[in-house]
């Protein structure tokens, strides 16, 4: 069985630079970024035995570490470049064991509007953005850009988490000590909510009425949206009534696409199966914050409650459809 995992993430030297001069150079999230740089570094042997020993056939590459929205626009745009760069040469030189989606400096919409269509052209799967932009999310108008390339390319933008703005940080989390504190404020569960009020901020804002066609992903089986969707239709819809077209849970079960990322335990996928479909729903490990031989001991598990065709699509199959591998 072929798999395809699609949040496997790499750093650059460059990047490494330039967040050494912002506050997610200090504490528990850059000692730890400094142990984990080196696999985020290599995107060739090392990268590719840690494939083959977890049993992945291809990774679909993304630049990692928060990403490079609280940069300044000029430096993010110059960043996400060299990213890109290293990702294409990458995939050129191990073409059936790679893919990559584009990094963009989303600080500067038009400009990522046009570098998507760029490197979309050079053989690209679609959008990586991490998070907020300089503190906004992106359902504000100034983003709509970004959505409407990708629309009109027909690549998915994969909405990925990001250390949280400092105003939220220091009001949710400061009191705690380290490194419980970064803990929470991130993978343990800060981010996963932000991401899911970010998904039902761009639902809620009328976004697929005016791009039907506009696919998005989300990873870490949902970011809780599978178990709070119809809660949060229900009382949206209430103060939205009849201005959106559809329904934010039809927005939710036909425009995106779930990945488990890190989630390799059994419920999660319970409770998004009741949700989406199986074609909606696609393997992803989080190289190499989590292992590749997790991804497949979880797609084994899977076989406990699904049946080998619908494993066979989540494995492969979707991501192949989605991204036209």
């Amino acid at each position: 069985m072929r798999t395809i995992t699609l949040e496997e993430h790499i750093t650059t030297e460059r990047f490494i630079q330039a967040m050494a001069g912002t506050s997610a150079a200090r504490g528990p999230i850059a000692e730890y970024m400094q142990r984990i740089n080196s696999l985020l570094l290599d995107m060739g042997a090392g990268r590719l035995a840690a494939m083959d020993a977890g049993g992945i056939d291809m990774q679909v590459l993304s630049l990692g570490g928060g990403g490079t929205n609280s940069l300044d626009a000029a430096l993010a745009a110059e960043i996400c470049e060299d990213a890109n760069q290293q990702m294409a040469a990458a995939v050129a030189a191990h073409p059936n064991r790679f893919a990559a989606f584009v990094a963009l400096p989303a600080q500067d919409p038009q400009r990522s509007a046009d570098m998507l269509q760029t490197w979309v052209g050079r053989g690209f799967k679609g959008a990586f953005i991490s998070g907020t932009v300089g503190g906004k999310f992106l359902d504000r108008p100034e983003f709509f850009p970004i959505f409407e390339a990708a629309q009109a390319l027909d690549v998915p933008v994969y909405l990925h988490p990001a250390p949280p703005p400092p105003p939220v940080f220091n009001a949710y989390f400061s009191d705690l000590e380290p490194p419980v504190d970064f803990m929470l404020s991130t993978s343990a569960w800060g981010w996963h909510v932000e991401t899911g009020l970010h998904s039902l901020r761009l639902m809620a804002s009328g976004l697929f009425d005016r791009l039907p066609n506009l696919k998005i992903i989300v990873g870490h089986m949902g970011e809780n949206l599978p178990y709070s969707i119809a809660r949060a239709d229900a009382v949206l819809s209430r103060g939205i009534g009849n201005k959106l077209q559809r329904s934010i849970q039809q927005c939710f079960v036909e425009n995106f696409w779930i990945t488990n990322s890190g989630y390799f335990t059994i419920p999660p996928v319970r409770c998004a199966l009741e949700v989406v479909k199986p074609d909606h729903l696609m393997l992803s490990v989080d190289y190499p914050f989590s292992k590749p031989e997790q991804g497949t001991q979880w797609l084994d598990d899977l076989r406990s409650i699904l049946p080998e065709a619908d494993i066979e699509r989540i494995a492969s199959g979707n991501a192949a459809k989605l991204l036209k591998l």
